[in-house]
């Protein structure tokens, strides 16, 4: 049997256009001679749908589109598609579905067993969970099809079973009934190192049970969710023989009448798969939304700088229009860092000095008594980053363009950003990268993806500083972002005490940090939405109140 693994990209909502994705993906499949063609999770509605299910119609419609498909893909291909349904659901309740179509008709339809619900994923509060795990044949062979999170069953890094002995393994059950291949449809989102142990995942369950193992992955960015693709397959030993390029859509045949060769990939690269999870994720977000321009301010600082790179890989230099901003505190390198940038990137960016409208400010009966109280201070600081801020959402407002916010996730998370200011704007680039992982991607860029340097090295290099008062650096206020990105990644990614961690970093800086990060809640919530990286990003993920008190223990 010959099997095309399509790792599309659809997008939310858009029957009509993923529809045509797949058929596409059936004809070119049918041309290259196979019989069997695997697409990805609900792919007829993209994923994740959301409350799309709760309306009236909606998964009718779905269903009402694999019919319709099914008369209209090459007649004698078989098509595994993914697609949230009402077939063979008796309790009412629709099922995250799989159906096999096959000369003009649905033959079959199954269920996913394992509805996850941690970290982004909600699935009780839409499906039926099935409770008839069944192999389907096709052509002779016996086919264990299953979905997504039914393949992890009983591995701890989902947070999902507690006691995975109250249900079934699917891959078990699927074995039991002599399937003879294990077919997975996914829609599994980006994280850092998940490529990895999905293909770990993979092995675990082809060796245990002497069966190749096919995943097909959704590729592409919907909202806060980047897919990366990396469709795989994994023979009977559990070695990878196939693995399919990550970001971007493609359709590979597998000759399964072929021995399953074990092939050894290139090591994926930390700042690598950062960078193009960041690119993807911006672009699609765009595209999908109708903008074709985005609008930043270009500070000469290094967060600007990477969202601005980000931004021309995304949609091209340009439509990328940047805003420098300098005020009575600017440094002169900045500005020259900032145009420097803008050159080397071809970007179309202009200079407007905020000090006119910062006097303004000071002139203005209501509030200049305190800003003279307080020269420099928090009050002054913020007005500078909103007036910023305001200046970047009239460009984005006149023209239709969207706003960048530039914030990565260690100054957002103690409150080191200004609402309305530095914050304002449609998308947030860097809510999930890290200052360590900002510093580590230009780094990467410049040495690794040019080989020259396009984001010139004092902005590398430099002291960091949001220069909003005379001779300002961040750390003045901040602990060394080194630091303060290990306790940040120990509070946030692994949920420890500041108690725990205070035995490794000094006590009072970790009590600092943890406080900071919990009172900063409410700025966090009104962030614009951004792209999830990490296994507990800021955003769906991570539900943590805004009006509450805990002592760190």
């Amino acid at each position: 049997m010959k099997i095309a693994l399509a790792q599309l990209n659809p997008i939310i909502g858009d029957l009509e256009g993923n529809l045509k994705l797949v058929k596409e993906a059936a004809k070119e499949a049918s041309r290259l001679g196979a019989d069997l063609l695997v697409t990805p999770e609900m792919i007829v509605c993209g994923y994740p749908p959301k409350d799309l299910l709760l309306r009236e119609g909606f998964i009718d419609r779905c269903d009402q589109s694999v019919e319709e498909l099914a008369k209209e893909i090459p007649y004698n291909l078989g098509v595994l598609i993914g697609h949230p349904t009402f077939i063979n659901q008796e309790s009412g309740r629709p099922g995250n579905g799989a159906s096999l179509i096959y000369q003009g008709q649905i033959q079959k339809t199954i269920t996913k067993a394992l509805l996850p619900n941690y970290d982004v994923f909600d699935e009780r509060r839409y499906f039926q969970a099935s409770t008839n795990i069944e192999v389907i044949e096709f052509q002779g062979k016996k086919l264990g099809v299953h979905i997504c999170e039914d393949a992890w069953w009983g591995d701890e890094s989902t947070h999902y079973h507690n006691n995975p002995t109250r249900f079934p393994n699917p891959i078990e059950e699927l074995a039991k009934q002599e399937a003879e291949i294990l077919i997975n449809l996914s829609a599994s989102p980006f994280e850092i190192a998940k490529k990895d142990r999905r293909t770990e995942i993979a092995s675990r369950h082809a060796k245990e049970f002497g069966l190749p193992f096919l995943f097909v992955n959704q590729v592409g960015g919907n909202d806060d969710l980047v897919f990366d693709g990396h469709s795989l397959i994994v023979n009977s030993e559990g070695e990878l023989a196939h693995l399919l390029d990550g970001f971007k859509s493609e359709i590979k045949i597998v000759d399964l009448n072929e021995p399953l060769v074990k092939v050894v990939p290139e090591k994926s690269v930390h700042e690598g798969m950062l960078l193009d999870a960041l690119v993807l994720g911006l672009k699609d977000y765009m595209q999908k939304c109708g903008f074709t321009d985005c609008v930043l301010g270009l500070s000469g600082g290094i967060d600007s700088a990477l969202a601005c790179y980000i931004a021309a890989k995304a949609i091209g230099p340009k439509h990328v229009h940047a805003l420098l901003m300098p005020s009575r505190y600017s440094s002169d390198h900045s500005v020259d860092d900032g145009v420097k940038l803008a050159k080397n990137m071809g970007l179309d960016y202009e200079i407007i000095s905020i000090d006119q409208v910062h006097k303004a400010y000071e002139l203005t009966e209501v509030i200049q008594d305190d800003l003279k109280k307080h020269p420099s201070g928090l009050g002054d600081q913020n007005l500078q980053a909103r007036i910023r801020g305001a200046m970047v959402m009239v460009r984005s407002n006149t023209h239709g363009w969207i706003a960048l916010a530039t914030g990565n996730k260690s100054e957002l998370a103690v409150g080191y950003c200004t609402l309305y200011g530095d914050m304002a704007g449609g998308f947030a680039v860097l809510c999930d990268v890290y200052k360590r992982d900002v510093y580590a991607v230009s780094r990467y860029i410049n040495q690794v993806i040019e080989k020259k340097e396009v984001i010139p090295n004092n902005i590398i290099e430099k002291a960091p500083s949001a220069e909003l008062a005379p001779d300002q650096f961040d750390q003045d206020v901040l602990p060394e972002y080194d630091l303060l990105d290990a306790i940040l990644e120990g509070l946030i990614e692994k949920e420890l005490s500041a108690k725990t961690l205070s035995q490794t970093y000094p006590e009072e800086i970790v009590r600092w940090v943890a406080t900071k990060l919990d009172r900063n809640e409410f700025k966090r919530r009104q962030m614009p939405p951004g792209i999830k990286l990490s296994q507990r990003a800021f955003g769906s993920g991570r539900r943590m109140p805004m009006a509450a008190r805990f002592e760190f223990l």
